[in-house]
């Protein structure tokens, strides 16, 4: 009997990944436009943070330059694993307010033993303005164009948390109730121009929108803005 190249059995896993993500996907999409993703957002990081004693720890976020907040990433696996999730960024202005957001996709995979799928809030704290710097690009690619590591969480985490902080970006996520830190080597984050132009009206790019203040802050980014602002002072 010839056995199957090991290249052919990784193409079929990456092939039935893709049958049962695409349609996913684009069901996820469906169910919103871009409000409702800024919604989503907000909610999101108010539970999180309402959560104290599994919160992302306070001396963390009075320090970070950007928030990007991914609510309802769609996680699945089928041998081969993979996520991808529609989201916003905010910079930290000059003045210590919030930038309006920007709108983000974030696509990873990973390989191992796992099946099924389901539903995570993926929450990035960027630590400096190199970070939002590059996050703000067309694509940049987290632990290649910045070093990203789980974060620390809750109130216990501060013994931990200057070493944490080290990483230009710090990753967590959120499925069935549970916070933590959680790392995101090798996903991909991408401006999403689509969504960017529908929301402004206008085709503006990341960096417009959270350096240059362009596009002004409809609703409900007032609220988005307000929550972040509340935590990350």
């Amino acid at each position: 009997m010839t056995r199957r190249p090991m290249w052919a059995a990784v193409t079929v896993g990456f092939v039935c990944l893709l049958g049962t993500l695409v349609p996913a996907l684009a069901q996820q999409g469906d169910k919103g436009d871009e409000v409702e993703r800024v919604k989503n957002a907000t909610i999101v990081f108010t539970e999180i943070m309402g959560a104290e004693d599994k919160a992302i720890p306070k001396a963390i976020l009075d320090k970070a330059e950007g928030i990007a907040i991914f609510p309802d990433t769609l996680k699945v696996g089928f041998g081969f694993g993979g996520h991808r999730g529609r989201g916003v960024l905010l910079a930290r202005n000059t003045d210590g307010t919030w930038s309006s957001p920007a709108f983000m996709t974030l696509t990873g995979g990973s390989v191992g033993a796992q099946i099924g799928g389901q539903a995570i809030d993926i929450v990035l704290v960027i630590m400096n303005r190199r970070g939002v710097e590059n996050l703000v690009r067309n694509r940049f690619k987290l632990g290649v164009d910045a070093s990203v590591a789980a974060g620390p969480v809750g109130r216990d985490a501060e013994a931990s948390t200057d070493l944490a902080m080290r990483a230009e970006i710090l990753s967590y996520s959120r499925t069935r109730g549970l916070f933590v830190g959680v790392s995101l080597k090798g996903t991909v984050v991408k401006a999403d121009t689509d969504a960017n132009r529908d929301f402004y009206g206008a085709p503006l790019t990341s960096r417009q929108i959270v350096f240059e203040h362009k596009g002004g802050a409809p609703p409900p980014v007032g609220e988005l803005k307000a929550v972040v602002g509340r935590y990350a002072k």
